[in-house]
């Protein structure tokens, strides 16, 4: 015998996850930027600049994605990269002045989905589901930021 899928909370994390994240997805889409962007872009706001290697660090990624990801960034002028002129190795990556401009807009949008999916949770719920979510990433270490 085998278990039912709607029996694994697993899946109804993954169910609502899913949902959560597409719904924010098509909310960026106005905005020509992807969740993954979004993510760069929120962890560069409050900082004067990151390498891309601190940004992989922090954010659960390889250097290649933040590469990749930085070079769509540069490409809809919302970063920049400074090369270091002694070691041209060094790079910085940081908000452009239209970046910005655009992550409290982005951050607005998300705040809106997270409203949407779980702004009918009385105060109580939703810091009881925050709690357990946040005691599952620390008992199990979890450091890869979602993206997708």
């Amino acid at each position: 015998m085998a278990s039912d899928l709607e029996t694994h909370l697993g899946y109804w994390l993954r169910f609502v996850s899913n949902h959560v994240s597409h719904a924010f997805s098509l909310k960026l889409q106005a905005y020509d930027v992807t969740v993954a962007e979004w993510v760069v872009l929120r962890e560069l706001f409050d900082g004067d600049g990151a390498s891309p290697s601190t940004l992989a660090d922090r954010l659960g990624m390889t250097r290649g994605a933040i590469s990749k990801l930085a070079d769509r960034l540069i490409a809809k002028d919302l970063i920049g990269r400074t090369v270091s002129t002694e070691d041209r190795r060094q790079q910085t990556l940081a908000l452009t002045a239209a970046g910005r401009k655009l992550v409290p807009a982005l951050s607005a949008l998300a705040d809106r989905n997270d409203a949407e999916f779980f702004g009918h949770l009385p105060p109580s719920e939703r810091a009881a589901l925050e709690k357990t979510l946040r005691d599952i990433v620390r008992r199990h270490d979890l450091k890869t930021i979602p993206t997708e």
